[in-house]
C-alpha cells in the first residue's frame, strides 16, 4: 500500500509536467503566428508610408492633376499618371474576362469531362505554364504572337468591323501588332494557370455525395456544374480570380515587350499604350531630377491603391454573396 502511495505523487508530477510543457509549446506557437501576422501589417505599411513619402513631391507640385492629365514629358517636367492607369486597367480587365471562362471551363473539364490517364498530364501541363518566366512571355509575344496578330488577326478584324457604329473605333487603326490587345492576350495567358489551378482544386472539395444525389434525380453535367459544383465554390473561384488579376495588375516584362509604351490614351484596342508597372520599369533607371523620380515613385503608389480597391470591392461582392446564400 505504501509502494502505491509512493507512486502516485511521482505520476502526477509526470502528468503536471507534461500539462506545463504542452502549455509552454502552445504560449510559443501562438506568439510566433501572431508575431508573423503582425509582421505582415508592419510590412504592409512600411511599404505604404515608403510610397506616399517617396511621391510627396510630385504630388504636392501637380496635385489631382497628376491623376487627371495625360501629359507625361521629362523634357519640362510634366507628369500625368491617367495614360498608365487606363493601360493598366484596361489590359487587367480584358485578361482576366478571357482568361476566367478558359480557367473554369479547363477546370471543369478536368474535374467531371476528362478521362482519368488524361488529367494528370494535362493538369500539368497547365500548371507548368506559371513556371515560365515573365520575360519568355514578352519575347515570345514579340517575336511570335505580334507579328501573327499583325498580318492575320487585326486587318481581318479591322474589315469586320469596318463601318459598325462603336465596333469600328474600339478596333481601329494601322494593325501594329503590339498594343493593349497584344498586352491583354499575354496576360491572360500567364494568369491562366493560376485561375485554373486554384478552380480545380476547389471543384475537387466539393462532397462526392452531392453530384451523385444530383445525377441521381437526373441532372445532367451541365446542371450538376451549374447549380451544385459552382455554388459550392464559389468563394475559392473568386480566390482564383483574384489572384490572377493581382498578377495581371503588376506584371511587368512581359507587358513593356508588347504594349507599345506609348503616354497617350487611345480608343483602339489596337493602339500602343503604357501600363504603370512598364512606365516605372523603363524610365526609373533614366530619370533625372527629385520631380521625375517622384513621379515615378507616385505611379507605384497609385498602382498599390489600385489593388487594394480591387481587393476591397472583390472581398465586398463575396460578403454580399454569402449574405443572399445564406437568406
Amino acid at each position: 500500500m505504501s509502494a502505491v502511495q509512493e507512486a502516485m505523487p511521482a505520476g502526477r508530477g509526470s502528468r503536471d509536467a507534461t500539462v506545463r510543457r504542452f502549455a509552454l509549446t502552445d504560449a510559443i506557437f501562438s506568439g510566433l503566428t501572431k508575431a508573423a501576422a503582425i509582421l505582415v501589417l508592419v510590412l504592409l505599411g512600411g511599404v505604404a508610408v515608403s510610397l506616399v513619402a517617396g511621391s510627396w513631391p510630385a504630388l504636392s507640385t501637380f496635385g489631382f492633376s497628376f491623376v487627371t492629365s495625360e501629359s507625361w514629358n521629362p523634357v519640362t517636367e510634366k507628369f500625368g499618371a491617367l495614360a498608365p492607369i487606363y493601360g493598366t486597367i484596361v489590359t487587367s480587365a480584358i485578361a482576366i474576362i478571357v482568361a476566367v471562362p478558359l480557367g473554369i471551363g479547363i477546370a471543369i473539364f478536368l474535374t467531371e469531362l476528362c478521362p482519368r490517364p488524361l488529367r494528370r498530364p494535362i493538369g500539368m501541363a497547365v500548371e507548368l505554364l506559371a513556371g515560365i518566366p515573365s520575360i519568355i512571355y514578352g519575347i515570345w509575344g514579340l517575336f511570335v504572337l505580334a507579328p501573327f496578330l499583325q498580318t492575320t488577326v487585326q486587318p481581318f478584324i479591322i474589315w469586320l468591323f469596318h463601318g459598325v457604329p462603336g465596333l469600328n473605333s474600339l478596333f481601329a487603326g494601322p494593325p501594329y501588332g503590339i498594343g493593349l490587345l497584344t498586352s491583354s492576350l499575354i496576360l491572360a495567358i500567364m494568369v491562366l494557370p493560376f485561375i485554373t489551378s486554384i478552380t480545380k482544386d476547389v471543384f475537387d472539395t466539393v462532397p462526392a455525395v452531392l453530384k451523385e444525389s444530383a445525377y441521381g434525380i437526373g441532372c445532367t453535367t451541365w446542371e450538376v456544374t451549374r447549380r451544385v459544383v459552382i455554388p459550392y465554390t464559389r468563394v475559392g473561384i473568386m480566390g482564383g480570380v483574384m489572384l490572377g488579376l493581382g498578377r495581371a495588375l503588376g506584371e511587368t516584362m512581359a507587358v513593356t515587350f508588347v504594349i507599345g509604351n506609348a503616354h497617350r490614351i487611345s480608343a483602339s484596342l489596337f493602339a500602343p499604350a503604357t501600363t504603370i508597372s512598364a512606365t516605372i520599369a523603363n524610365e526609373f533607371t533614366e530619370a533625372v531630377g527629385d520631380l521625375y523620380t517622384s513621379s515615378l515613385v507616385a505611379l507605384g503608389l497609385l498602382l498599390f491603391l489600385i489593388t487594394f480597391v480591387i481587393l476591397a470591392i472583390a472581398r465586398y461582392m463575396l460578403l454580399r454573396i454569402d449574405s443572399r446564400a445564406g437568406a
